[in-house]
């Protein structure tokens, strides 16, 4: 790779992106913190093997993919609704929204624990982190098609233990 990072390159601008992918991939925010902090520490590590400037962000998300896995697999799951994660709405929700709304990711993400780690991987990255499916590929590093084909098996699945959460549900993003 010709072109020399910046730290902030390597870390601010996918950071939140690779804290997010862990936070829906284990639900628990400790274990998130460790994943995302072990991600970057394999980046670092392996910079050399990176092609392309352009591509940090994919790069490092499929290396968060992989922590996640190892990571789980050595850890088993444990259940903890994380809620400070997401942004603030401009404007604060009733105590009765909040509940409603933790009652609704509760169940999204029993459901998503689940599912297959592959299946779990499709449904962060394109239906709640909407990446494209071309982005979506590579961070997973598999054919387009098959995250076509894999994204659909997945909802399926997804709707399926949700049960009665909703017909459309809440991740249904075919960019």
């Amino acid at each position: 790779m010709d072109d020399q990072l910046t730290i902030e390159e390597i870390y601010d601008l996918p950071y939140r992106d690779v804290y997010h992918f862990a936070i829906y991939y284990t639900n628990r925010r400790d274990e998130a913190e460790d994943i995302t902090q072990e991600t970057f520490i394999k980046a670092m590590r392996n910079l050399s093997t990176l092609k392309s400037s352009n591509k940090v962000r994919v790069w490092i998300l499929s290396i968060a993919k992989n922590t996640a896995i190892d990571y789980t697999r050595k850890r088993g799951r444990r259940s903890f609704l994380p809620y400070i994660f997401n942004d603030k709405a401009s404007d604060d929700p009733t105590p009765e929204e909040r509940m409603i709304k933790q009652d609704e990711w509760n169940v999204i993400q029993n459901a998503l624990l689940k599912l297959k780690p592959k299946y779990r991987s499709l449904i962060i990255l394109r239906g709640i982190k909407e990446y494209t499916i071309r982005e979506t590929a590579e961070i997973l590093g598999i054919p387009e098609l098959k995250v076509r084909v894999d994204y659909h098996r997945a909802m399926k699945h997804l709707k399926n233990e949700i049960g009665n959460l909703g017909e459309g549900a809440v991740l249904t993003n075919e960019r």
